[in-house]
């Protein structure tokens, strides 16, 4: 599993623990969070170190401050909401770094935690500066890294400050993230079918030609479905498409048809007169969409070819919705597909961003095996791109034990 070690498997018994988490949760106008979900997702980490007796000190961004400071963006809600879910209390430092947040820190007892300020509010975290991530790493006598959905990215908090600092590992939802996709991507249960969405091909199509080597079923939905089917030389009327991505579109039909994978593309669609709740709409084949007209959702024989694509599938693996599912005229393919992956009787992993939205709002997520945290993470790992907040343990650990 990535070759790292974890949480679990280093001493971190009465020590100073600097845990990087993703507490970017949604917020509403009244700065009141919506979702806690990724709060209560690195619950076993924090559980686990408080049983060990150490001082918790956890760090993450919230929202994209671009490098100040903003009222909007403070942690304070995280760390009110996760003090009631921990059922103690947890003091939010005013700042992530500097001599206040030290002495707070030096002060802490062991058992307790304290969540420090946003640490986007400095400009030195999305650099990946050396010296940001030496000021974390004086905090604390461990790393643990257990924010899979930012691992993506090489930030301080998760790349530089492993290199001032000697105990480092992977916290526990890490494992079971990581755990899950070794199961979906290096061993699987075969039929193995992957279901690809969203808008862009340009955004996906690393993650498509790897996919063609791994996969027995390619399932593409979604406005990028558009892009392939100009690439066909279909008629698409107004709907969005890639230009640009036309020929790389083309090339993941042809790996598909070299590899021998089974790939299927909407047969129907439900168009619209415009893109608006109030738009006029109506169900047409693909073959017959209208010039001035836009396709928006996969229609109703559609979900009957996926669904029946997915009835022997053993491993599902999905990224991004079906059509324009924020809008009610346009979410019923995406919430019947997420239906029929959750009926099936398969290994299901879910990708994170707008795919764990739809799921959520289907009332689904209890019957999906796994509901990744990540959605950009979620992307490398399918392309089978190493993360650089995984490298980065990794080469720590490598380090130490060559020591």
């Amino acid at each position: 599993m990535q070759g790292i070690k974890y949480i679990d498997e280093i001493d971190i018994s009465n020590k100073r623990v600097l845990i990087r988490v993703d507490f970017n949760v949604p917020l509403d106008e009244g700065n009141q969070i919506t979702d806690d979900t990724r709060i209560r997702s690195v619950l076993p980490t924090i559980n686990y170190a408080l049983d060990e007796n150490a001082r918790v000190i956890l760090i993450s961004h919230l929202g994209r401050p671009k490098g100040i400071p903003v009222d909007s963006m403070s942690l304070a809600p995280v760390a009110k909401r996760l003090g009631r879910l921990l059922e103690k209390e947890v003091r939010l430092a005013p700042d992530c770094i500097g001599a206040e947040t030290k002495t707070i820190v030096e002060n802490m007892k062991p058992g307790t935690v304290v969540l420090l300020e946003n640490l986007r509010f400095h400009p030195e975290e999305t650099k990946n500066e050396a010296g940001f991530g030496k000021q974390l790493a004086a905090l604390a006598d461990v790393y643990i890294n257990d924010a899979f959905a930012t691992a993506h990215r090489a930030h301080a908090s998760n790349v530089a400050v492993t290199d001032y600092i000697n105990n480092v590992a992977a916290g526990l939802l890490m494992k079971k993230e990581l755990a899950y996709f070794t199961m979906a991507m290096e061993k699987p249960v075969r039929p193995f079918v992957a279901i690809i969405g969203g808008k862009k091909v340009s955004d996906k199509v690393g993650v498509l030609s790897s996919l063609c080597n791994r996969v027995d079923k390619l399932i593409i939905g979604g406005g990028m479905a558009m892009t392939f089917f100009k690439a066909m030389g279909e008629e698409i009327g107004k709907s969005f498409a890639e230009d640009s991505a036309l020929e790389a579109a083309r090339e993941v039909i042809r790996i598909a048809k070299e590899k021998n994978i089974k790939l299927y593309m909407p047969v129907d669609f439900v168009v619209a007169d415009k893109f608006s709740a109030e738009a006029e709409t109506k169900v047409v084949t693909s073959q017959e969409i209208p010039k001035d007209w836009m396709a928006l959702d996969i229609g109703p024989a559609t979900v009957t070819l996926f669904t029946e694509a997915l009835a022997n599938a053993k491993t599902i693996i999905w990224n991004g919705p079906m059509g324009v599912f924020e809008i009610d005229a346009f979410s019923r393919g995406t919430f019947a597909l997420v239906s029929s992956v959750a009926n099936s009787y398969a290994l299901t992993i879910i990708g994170g961003g707008d795919t764990d939205v739809a799921v959520h709002r289907a009332s689904e997520f209890a019957k999906m095996s796994y509901i990744s945290t990540g959605g950009g993470a979620f992307l490398e790992i399918l392309e089978n791109n190493d993360l650089p907040g995984i490298a980065a343990i990794r080469h720590n650990q490598q380090r130490q034990s060559a020591v």
